[in-house]
């Protein structure tokens, strides 16, 4: 089955841009374009779309407050790739925080954005490493974890731990295997397993609160 996309930006241009670019690509399918955060919401809970591009600054709700309540929802498949300008963008951290899967730059060409696509609507995370060092950034800036560790982090087992600690590090499934001398089919058991039992959606919130709750800390 195609995967279903609904891209979210207020700007004509960059709409239909994207969705040219995407209907040219096998097995993407674009079902809807929204022209604010509000119409992204709505548009989410008709369309019930794989993925949603979304843009940050937009009039009446902006990106931040449209991921926060279509990834609320606990029943939800829909992932969040966040459309920005720049890579340091400032809302990219909160982006993020606020469930995204992942950010994209709008500058990126067609075949960059489908794989973002097939990437997030797979249920992995777009964590791209200057993603990784903007977190690192921000919670340097803010003076580390928020609060002491999370009780749900005493429910991991050491390796499952470690696992998490490279995800943070903004490591892949493969390059977690090699650090760790296991096969990649061990570390996604493990991938899976800590993010069911931390009752994380993906990589990316695992990379958030990994710095969150100090299992990994500014600096290491």
């Amino acid at each position: 089955m195609a995967i279903r996309v609904l891209i979210a930006d207020d700007q004509m241009m960059v709409r239909e841009g994207f969705s040219v670019l995407l209907g040219a690509q096998p097995g993407i399918e674009v079902v809807g374009e929204a022209v604010d955060g509000r119409d992204a919401v709505e548009q989410v809970a008709a369309l019930r779309p794989d993925v949603v591009l979304m843009d940050v600054r937009m009039p009446v709700l902006d990106g931040l407050a449209a991921t926060r309540q279509i990834t609320a929802d606990a029943g939800a498949t829909t992932r969040v790739l966040v459309l920005t300008t720049f890579d340091l963008d400032e809302y990219v951290y909160e982006a993020l925080r606020a469930g995204a899967s992942g950010f994209l730059l709008k500058d990126a060409s067609a075949i960059q954005l489908a794989h973002a696509v097939r990437v997030v609507a797979a249920g992995e995370a777009l964590l791209a490493p200057t993603v990784t060092r903007r977190l690192i950034a921000e919670f340097a800036r803010l003076g580390g974890p928020s609060g002491a560790p999370h009780g749900r982090v005493d429910r991991l087992t050491e390796r499952e731990t470690e696992v998490l600690t490279l995800i943070a590090q903004g490591l892949s499934n493969a390059e977690i295997a090699t650090h760790l001398v296991l096969s990649e089919q061990t570390v996604k058991t493990h991938v899976s397993r800590l993010l069911t039992k931390l009752n994380l959606r993906d990589r990316t919130q695992a990379a958030v609160f990994a710095y969150e709750n100090g299992v990994r800390r500014v600096g290491d």
